[in-house]
């Protein structure tokens, strides 16, 4: 199949390319600009992620019912709420919104009878006497459009009254905040976040890449590869966006994973492409096919490379796969999302390494066998000497490798200590289902958010809803209860919705999702009155995600866990090396969750990464870490274990066969690394917390793995073990031999 595919890759080079670029411009035209006017971005939403069926989902859904259509609000600061002149702003205002099509109510504390004396008045009014609420409805049921429409007309009508009310009185400020304007905030800052992360890591994944190659034209192979996954990958998602619901971080994320994984698997299959040209023309068994009429040592050298790299490469990517489509095990909708659109884009990334930078290989013929125009610049020469890809089986890897051979115990013993100490802090690892807490301090959003719990706390959310199916008169004595639970603050005045009794409780904190909501949470469900409740919140919503995703973890892993041993015993005919694979890369992703806590939980380098610690980890970021890392350490392992296994089948002994393999995949493994963490780390530059956190966490894993893990803990326990890496029972053997996939 894959020599086939060589071969009609080298027939059809221009076809391939041209099909690619309409796919490419097709997929991020209808991204960005969308059909309809519609765009990718435009279809993503936001949220705390929830669990459908489960308690908390129920009881937010009742309370949805039960809620006022859309609104906005405008809250003035600086300035008295009696302010000379402020009525008659005020009184125009109301006028004007009261006009706009959907609106329903404007409120305000001059509008109430009694004016600010009134009663009604106080949740409206700024605890130091200086700032008000200006709160306009919209109806409930309004058509999508309508609302968008009405709320955009809100929002400019009230921006001009805080102009207005600043030129009342100078210094007078105001922020217009509410539900549309937060998605519109974390949307749009997920746009800004996924540019800015390619601005950064394209250009520095290119200057490393022409430091691998030793020239430009090798180096813009993967990344023409690259850029047409990232393209189409988004044009996949503009498609998903209408059948499944996108949550506004699945497009940075998978985009940051088809980037890595395109430039990862290109970088690969060039190499391979240069090694194979390089030995077909200078050799003597490469004589025979220079002297055929065209260029018969470039088709061969690329059916060569399809034939073994390209086999590298589907291995990698199908771990990959696998370790992401565990994700739709999981019920929550966000995680299932991830799943598909993840194995998608590693099948984008697949396709693209296959068959896109293949044709392009063949148009660059023979000149990738040539040192680049950079080898010839002033000062790179040396240092491409040091870094361009060779073709000697001894160098600074085998060196390595001997060096680990002589002393396998100790750098077992020396390279655990090192991971055991890098996963200490997963002992105290907090999970967290943030909201607002996701944007940067100092969005207009959170500080609105912020503004409101410090000034209006009656206008606050509380911190956690509880919902009785009874009635307010049956539902007193249980209502005066609810205090009595150990970290209430207190309990507001119940009211009626249909059938049911709500309750808002606050906690005496104001980390909605810490151990002390948690706990009252915990507290609550455990009261057992004689009617039906429920228990919503960010907390009970947090409860009930972690207890969701443990539930279906064992289940998660053990797919993942027994695809991925069969893949490798197929690739391997082992069952010692799948073995040792799972436990050195669970190692590996454990000390870099570990490290992923001590930054983001723990605080460790905030102003120097420019985030605010939740006190936790988003609990999907978690489970995104664990998939895509661990499908990443395996695209390492594939890519060692490939080369070892081909000196291996070639008569070397394991020890000699190790040593070449880590000499021959080292440097590309390095290579692959450091431009993954390049690409990863770009992320770390956006501002949404999320993305921080996967950027950094991936980043991570990749470091850990291709350092720690690959170069010192893999050759240390294959030495030790020796022959016995590739021992199999006799029926495995026998499986082996009738369905093995090898080169």
């Amino acid at each position: 199949m894959f020599e086939h595919l060589g071969r009609l890759i080298s027939r059809h080079p221009k076809l391939i390319i041209t099909v690619w670029l309409v796919i490419a411009v097709g997929g991020f035209t209808v991204s960005t600009v969308g059909l309809g006017g519609t765009s990718l971005f435009d279809l993503l939403s936001t949220g705390e992620p929830r669990v459908a069926g489960t308690e908390s989902d129920q009881a937010q859904k009742l309370l949805a019912a039960d809620e006022q259509g859309a609104s906005l609000t405008l809250a003035a600061q600086g300035i008295a709420p009696d302010a000379k002149g402020l009525d008659v702003l005020l009184q125009k205002a109301r006028t004007d919104l009261a006009g706009i099509d959907g609106v329903d109510s404007v409120i305000d504390p001059l509008a109430l009878p009694g004016g600010i004396a009134s009663p009604l008045a106080a949740p409206l009014l700024a605890k130091d006497g200086q700032g008000f609420l200006v709160v306009v409805y919209l109806k409930t049921g309004l058509s999508p459009t309508v609302e968008s429409a009405g709320l955009a007309k809100v929002e400019s009508r009230l921006d001009t009254l805080r102009d207005d009310i600043s030129g009342l009185k100078p210094g007078a400020t105001g922020i217009v905040g509410g539900t549309s304007l937060i998605v519109s905030a974390i949307t749009g800052q997920i746009e800004r976040d996924l540019r800015t992360g390619e601005a950064i890591a394209l250009p520095i994944a290119l200057v490393v890449m022409v430091l691998v190659f030793g020239g430009f034209l090798a180096a813009s192979m993967p990344m023409l590869g690259a850029l047409a996954s990232i393209a189409s990958g988004l044009g996949l998602l503009y498609g998903f966006a209408h059948v499944i619901d996108l949550d506004s971080s699945v497009v940075n994320v998978i985009t940051l994973l088809g980037l890595g994984l395109s430039i990862d698997y290109g970088l690969l299959i060039v190499s391979r492409y240069r090694e194979e040209l390089h030995r077909l023309l200078t050799s003597d068994e490469g004589r025979s096919v220079r002297r055929r009429r065209g260029d018969g040592a470039v088709v061969q050298a690329l059916i060569a490379t399809i034939k073994t790299a390209g086999r590298t490469v589907t291995f990698s990517a199908l771990t990959v796969a696998i370790a992401v489509a565990g994700l739709t095990v999981f019920r929550p909708s966000i995680l299932r999302a991830f799943g598909v659109a993840g194995v998608s884009i590693v099948l984008i990334a697949l396709l693209t390494a296959l068959t896109l930078v293949p044709a392009a290989l063949v148009l660059g013929g023979r000149r990738l066998a040539r040192p680049g125009l950079a080898a010839h610049l002033p000062g790179l020469r040396k240092v491409l000497a040091q870094t361009a890809d060779v073709r000697s089986e001894e160098g600074a890897f085998s060196r390595l490798a001997g060096g680990v051979q002589r002393h396998p115990w100790w750098v077992i013993v020396g390279t655990l200590g090192l991971l055991t100490a890098l996963a200490s802090p997963l002992l105290g690892l907090q999970f967290r289902n943030s909201g607002i807490q996701l944007l940067p301090a100092a969005d207009t959003q959170r500080e609105f958010f912020t503004l409101l719990a410090d000034e209006y706390p009656a206008s606050s959310r509380p911190t956690v809803w509880v919902i009785g199916e009874t009635t307010l008169d049956s539902a007193a004595a249980w209502v005066l209860s609810l205090s009595s639970v150990p970290g209430v603050a207190s309990v507001d005045p119940p009211s009626t919705s249909g059938p049911y009794v709500v309750v808002g409780v606050r906690a005496a904190t104001r980390d909605a999702g810490g151990n002390v909501a948690q706990d009252v949470v915990t507290g609550l469900r455990a009261m057992h009155p004689p009617f039906r409740t429920w228990v919503a919140g960010q907390a009970a919503n947090q409860i009930d995600f972690v207890a969701s995703v443990r539930s279906r973890a064992p289940a998660a892993l053990a797919i993942v866990v027994l695809a991925t041993f069969v893949l490798l015993f197929l690739m391997t005919g082992s069952v010692v090396v799948p073995l040792e694979a799972l436990v050195l890369n669970s190692l590996s992703l454990a000390a870099s969750l570990g490290v992923l806590v001590w930054v983001f939980q723990d605080g460790h380098f905030q102003r120097l990464l420019g985030y605010t610690s939740t006190g936790g980890i988003e609990t999907y970021v978690v489970a995104l870490v664990l998939a895509f890392g661990f499908g990443l350490a395996m695209d390492y392992e594939v890519f060692l274990l490939s080369r070892i296994k081909e000196f291996h089948d070639s008569g070397k002994p394991n020890n000699e066969a190790v040593r070449l393999g880590l000499q021959r995949s080292g440097r590309i493994i390095t290579s692959a690394a450091a431009i993954m963490v390049v690409v990863f780390g770009g992320f770390i530059f956006g501002k949404l917390l999320v993305i921080k956190e996967v950027g950094f966490a991936l980043a991570v894993v990749v470091v850990v793995d291709a350092t720690i893990v690959r170069l010192l803990l893999v050759p240390a326990t294959m030495t030790v073990l020796g022959r016995a890496n590739w021992w199999a029972p006799r029926r495995f053997k026998a499986l082996h031999e009738r369905f093995s996939i090898t080169h």
